[in-house]
């Protein structure tokens, strides 16, 4: 307790408090990589850490896959290249066992199948060896706060790989040109026996093709064909 003095000089007491926080725990950390070297190295950076904590290494997806179920950590860091399973089958494995642990991958793949075959499976960070230690601890500390770590290199190969998809297709891309056609003269207010005259044709051959518009386009009237070409 300590005293101050108000304007009148009277003293007034005003309460202190040092409750000490306790820091948070640390994160736990579960290693699966087959590289005798690699693995004691990051798991030694990992435990030099006041906020991290390695408590499993694995050499094989097998192994990996029984402990992790049994005893979950909140971050795991995944090579591919095991022997045995894959690292991304052993990633799949464990999401589909319900182990909700953020996988992070540290691995020298680089090609593209490989990256998005591991994000695919339910990782969601990427990082290509070698790594330094400091960045290691980074990404761990961001992929368990939500986020999603990747090495340059690898962001700009999934930039790259989205750049090079091709563009949606139109909602009236699978129409034929007659059906087109009919669309067109559909959205112009014309009814079933004007297009027939118009296009030389007959009025149940006009409807049978208005049929096939509907089913395409996966709608059930004319306003709503028309509705759904003009946002293509």
């Amino acid at each position: 307790m300590s005293l101050l003095l108000n304007g009148n000089t009277a003293p007034v007491a005003m309460a202190t408090n040092h409750r000490m926080v306790a820091p948070p725990p640390p994160i736990t950390v579960a290693l699966v990589e087959d590289d005798d070297r690699i693995r004691r190295t990051v798991a030694l950076v990992l435990n030099d850490t006041d906020d991290c904590r390695c408590i499993g290494q694995y050499a094989t997806g097998e192994d990996a896959v029984a402990a992790i179920i049994a005893c979950p950590p909140q971050v795991i860091i995944m090579d591919i290249n095991l022997p045995g399973i894959s690292g991304v089958e052993c990633v799949r494995q464990l999401v589909e066992r319900g182990v909700e642990a953020q996988v992070l991958m540290l691995t020298v793949h680089r090609d593209v199948e490989a990256i998005f075959d591991a994000l695919a499976a339910g990782a969601v960070g990427y990082l290509v060896k070698p790594v330094a230690g400091e960045q290691l601890l980074a990404a761990v500390r961001d992929v368990h706060g939500g986020g999603a770590p990747m090495s340059s290199s690898i962001a700009r190969k999934v930039v790259q790989a989205f750049q090079r998809q091709p563009p949606a297709a139109r909602p009236d891309d699978s129409l034929s040109p007659r059906e087109r056609e009919i669309l067109d003269l559909l959205a112009q207010g014309f009814l079933y026996k004007e297009i027939a005259d118009q296009l030389g044709t007959s009025y149940a051959t006009v409807r049978t093709h208005v049929e096939h518009i509907y089913a395409k386009l996966h709608v059930n009237s004319r306003s709503q064909a028309v509705a759904k070409s003009r946002k293509s």
